[in-house]
């Protein structure tokens, strides 16, 4: 067992590669179909991904375009010229005997991306990010002493992401994991579902006592999870530095995760890129982009993650509720929260209304009930800003706010007047003095010990009257006013 102390001697260095599946219609050089989630095995394959001799490919312009898109969400600019290469290895998946990727002339090279753990901000940089054909799928039945091999995923574009060795602790791996698949999704760059593998982690590990050199580091490939990322870099560390400490070697390989047993297992030994023999591929022209057409994709691009940070944090949002409405902005099944508040933003307390509704009651609702049929943005502003106004006019109490559009969201309810449906249900709140007054000297009737307390100052007396007041009242005293007075007939 490592101990604090011990593992306080060491430092950790991560570097993490990131597999994004784009989200192009067909496959980076061929025509057949890019989406294999349900498909059949060996259907979405056609005579360029089973390799066949003669068999030319042919560039696909939407993954240059979704690449471009990337650049910019990585905080750089895509290469006005990149080419592609054969990098060669031979496996049952790999029918060509090679794959086709960017080697030393990628398309995106530098870039940042910023982290934030434990109120501490942090760059991440990018080294490259390259484009490449994914290869096949072996697959290994169970109690079985054959493997079968699936090319639906073969020529399926990826966009492979590199970090510089920036990290140094399991949070800021997660962290940077995290940001990547929000940027990629907010780019339109991918459909990033985790579960489908359209984005994937290959996370390398390195430990040392010396300061400024690095240690032996491992690779855990094919991660598919933020919280795997995050216990394999603790995992490895602890590894790492529990056979330092025997007296033994890290040896450089490629390991695996075991997600059931919460622990990394070897593979291989590590190839090295003259294993590769990497050479220009003949078959695909170099990619030389236009400085307009490069101005253009720049133009086009959505406002990103950081970007919305900043909007939302002058609202007055508290950390946690923003990346609440980050993550569920592109939660597959989920509808949309930041269109709407971005129309108010010249409106800070409408869309300050919204933020903090989207996040108390929204986002749980849908959450929660897995509700599929959901109104639409029109219909959803429009019964969010009829439940402001009635606030605001003090004919709404919160509690009774939140019943209101719990009950319109859950039922999918669009009144033509929502104040009219507000009384009709009883929603609207008493404000009629004389009225809630009546209610106010019913309530001290009943809880002397309470109103006497009131008299002799205790703050806490006077909230429980008051929860008395709309208690009795079922909800619709104005909460304000019951409060003034119960002061008031109490002489406080």
């Amino acid at each position: 067992m490592i101990t604090k102390e011990i593992r306080d001697q060491y430092k950790a260095t991560i570097g993490i590669e990131c597999h994004v599946q784009l989200k192009t219609k067909t496959k980076l050089f061929s025509a057949a179909n890019n989406d294999a989630r349900d498909a059949a095995p060996n259907t979405l394959v056609n005579h360029i991904d089973f390799g066949l001799p003669g068999a030319l490919p042919v560039l696909n312009q939407e993954a240059i375009h979704l690449a471009m898109r990337a650049a910019f969400a990585l905080g750089t600019r895509p290469q006005v010229f990149s080419k592609f290469d054969r990098k060669h290895y031979f496996y049952p998946d790999l029918p060509m005997g090679y794959q086709i990727t960017q080697y030393d002339q990628p398309i995106i090279l530098g870039g940042s991306v910023e982290i934030e753990v434990v109120g501490v901000k942090k760059k991440i940089g990018i080294t490259r990010a390259h484009l490449e054909a994914d290869a096949g799928k072996s697959v290994h039945p169970t109690n079985k002493d054959y493997s079968l091999v699936d090319l639906n995923r073969a020529g399926t574009p990826l966009l492979e992401i590199v970090s510089e060795p920036d990290m140094h602790s399991s949070a800021e791996a997660k962290a940077y994991v995290r940001e990547l698949y929000l940027r990629m999704k907010y780019a339109g760059v991918s459909d990033a579902n985790l579960y489908y593998g359209n984005m994937r982690f290959d996370v390398n590990v390195s430990v040392s006592k010396e300061p400024g050199k690095l240690g032996t580091r491992t690779e855990t490939k094919n991660i598919n999870s933020f919280r795997a990322v995050e216990k394999d870099v603790d995992y490895e560390i602890n590894r790492q530095i529990e056979l330092l400490e025997k007296g033994e070697a890290i040896v450089q390989e490629t390991r695996g995760w075991d997600d059931a047993k919460q622990k990394t297992f070897s593979q291989r030994s590590k190839e090295n890129a003259d294993d590769y023999r990497y050479m220009p591929d003949p078959d695909v022209p170099p990619v030389i982009l236009d400085e307009t057409y490069i101005e253009e994709i720049e133009a086009e691009m959505p406002a990103l993650p950081h970007e919305w940070r900043e909007r939302l944090s002058q609202l007055g949002l508290d950390e946690a509720r923003v990346e609440t409405l980050l993550d569920a902005e592109v939660e597959e099944g989920q509808t949309s929260y930041l269109p709407l508040i971005e129309m108010n933003l010249d409106k800070p307390d409408v869309a300050r209304f919204l933020s903090n509704w989207f996040v108390n009651l929204e986002i749980p609702l849908y959450r929660e009930t897995k509700v599929v049929d959901i109104l639409n943005d029109v219909e959803r502003l429009k019964i969010y800003l009829a439940t402001y106004e009635l606030v605001g006019a003090n004919k709404l109490s919160s509690t009774n706010a939140k019943a209101l559009l719990a009950e319109l969201l859950r039922d999918n309810v669009v009144p033509e007047d929502v104040a009219v449906y507000a009384e009709e249900k009883g929603y609207i709140q008493v404000s009629d003095e004389a009225e809630v007054a009546k209610i106010v000297e019913q309530v001290i009737l009943d809880n002397p010990k309470a109103a006497e307390d009131v008299k002799n100052g205790e703050a806490k007396a006077a909230q429980f009257l008051v929860g008395q007041v709309m208690k009795l009242s079922r909800g619709k005293a104005n909460p304000q006013l019951a409060q003034e007075l119960i002061k008031r007939q109490l002489g406080r």
